[in-house]
């Protein structure tokens, strides 16, 4: 005879089988359908707007080539966000795992609401798992009319108990996620990259800064990444924000007051006077900054139904693994999570030990690393890796002043998503080499075959060495 305890706990785990189980065959029929009407980028009109004006002379002089200038400082970063909205007269286009309701998510949020008020239309697209608590006021902001807020892979249950339950009848499907980062302005300026809006990513946080890594592009390939952006926009696994909530909405002037009192107060006007101190920023406002222009360079992602998918190599790693195996002298790989499995492992090995190829890898280390539960399956690797003769870097936690040469913070964790072949083909994204990565999250970046963009990430890999300490050979 069971005792009382026993029959809870058996129906206790009979009623979780079935929730689950539940779950598993109803994955499609839970996620709220895709309602919201088709959208697409808007077409480049010649003179239109300040960015049509300020870009066309310099596409002239380079017909059929994309420009592209490298991203590896927080504060270059968030201002070529903030400058690219300002100028911009016709679109906003922005897509994000992650949008921190933190200082410089709320500085390019408003951003984004002036450049609304302008007349530009602005779609903003974010992954669901970190929207929770958010609702009130994205739907603020939606309620512009110039402003459509979507959301991929979302919950139908916005809070409490009932969201608790749903990511766990869901505990499969919601996994999913769109870990894709682009900004794109007016159909003219895409950034895309590893970052995700937040102060840790700009070089704002007051204890630890990611070292991370942008490419600002100019010319064709920012309609290949507007095409991306409409792919998702558009996709079965994306619902517009007032579909899933019908709570009423939280005024727009409180969310907006609230926001504007922040971009006037201390905190702000200390962080944008050190973005307008940067070197670059002021190069590139007395037109001083050339971006290096190639026709090797091309805008890729996974597909937004990745999971559907039957064909892995339709999925990014296929064409990014190949750029790899095709190494002959060397190969830097930079991944924060590093996670290769068994297959990753054999392939870098195999570099080693038949092309006889220098191959070293930079990641964080336990100490530096902001999930530590993928740096135990990292650590796991480690010692077969060192066997085979490849080379592993590690980022240390904290560095000093004069150290810390991509930021101004004390504390450094790596971020950076990016590898170089023989120093001619590269990788800028935000595609970890990972599991989750590989099989899960939709990924994105842009993939090069040009040597000046091949050599531009090792120079700023090399800004870092105080920072990264190699790790020995095991006996």
């Amino acid at each position: 005879m069971l005792s009382r305890a026993k029959r809870i706990a058996v129906w206790g785990l009979f009623s979780l089988a079935m929730l689950v189980g539940s779950g598993m065959l109803l994955a499609d029929h839970l996620m709220p359908p895709a309602t919201g009407l088709p959208g697409f980028a808007l077409p480049v009109q010649p003179g239109q707007t300040e960015l049509d004006r300020e870009l066309e002379p310099l596409l002239a002089r380079h017909p059929g080539k994309t420009g592209a200038i490298l991203l590896p400082d927080g504060l270059d970063a968030f201002a070529a966000r903030a400058l690219s909205a300002r100028k911009a007269g016709r679109s906003l286009d922005l897509q994000y795992y992650i949008w921190h309701d933190d200082l410089t998510g709320h500085l390019l949020m408003h951003e984004a609401w002036k450049a609304a008020e302008r007349g530009v239309r602005v779609r903003m697209l974010l992954d669901d798992i970190n929207t929770s608590g958010k609702d009130a006021a994205l739907l603020a902001l939606d309620a512009h009319p110039n402003i459509e807020i979507r959301v991929y892979n979302p919950f139908r249950n916005r809070e409490g108990l009932g969201r608790l339950v749903e990511m766990v009848q869901r505990m499969f499907s919601i996994t999913y996620r769109m870990h894709n980062k682009a900004w794109i302005a007016d159909n003219r300026v895409a950034i895309v990259g590893g970052r995700n809006v937040g102060t840790e990513y700009f070089d704002a946080h007051g204890e630890t800064n990611f070292r991370d890594l942008d490419v600002l592009l100019f010319g064709p390939e920012v309609e290949q990444a507007s095409a991306i952006f409409d792919t998702f926009w558009n996709s079965d696994a994306v619902v517009p924000i007032d579909r899933l909530n019908s709570k009423p909405r939280q005024k727009l002037d409180t969310v907006l007051t609230a926001i504007k009192e922040e971009a006037r107060g201390r905190l702000a006007r200390r962080y944008l006077d050190r973005v307008d101190l940067s070197p670059n920023l002021r190069a590139y406002l007395a037109q001083e900054l050339e971006p290096h222009w190639t026709d090797r360079i091309r805008v890729l992602s996974d597909p937004p139904l990745k999971w559907k998918e039957t064909q892995p190599g339709t999925y990014l790693v296929a064409e990014l693994f190949e750029v790899v195996r095709e190494t002959r002298r060397k190969a830097l790989l930079i991944s924060p999570y590093f996670v290769p499995g068994d297959e990753g492992v054999a392939a870098l090995a195999a570099l080693v030990r038949e092309r006889e190829a220098h191959v070293g890898v930079i990641t964080n280390s336990l100490a530096a690393n902001d999930v530590v539960a993928v740096h135990g399956g990292y650590a796991n690797y480690r010692k077969r890796l060192l066997r085979t003769g490849v080379k592993l870097y590690e980022m240390r936690p904290q560095v000093t002043q004069s150290e810390a040469s991509l930021f101004g913070s004390s504390g450094a964790s790596l971020h950076t998503k990016a590898f170089v072949v023989d120093d001619r083909y590269g990788f800028v994204g935000s595609f970890n080499i990972d599991p989750r990565s590989i099989d899960l999250n939709t990924e994105m970046g842009v993939l090069f075959d040009d040597v000046p963009l091949a050599l531009a990430p090792l120079r700023a890999t090399r800004g870092t060495t105080n920072a990264l300490a190699e790790v020995e050979t095991p006996e």
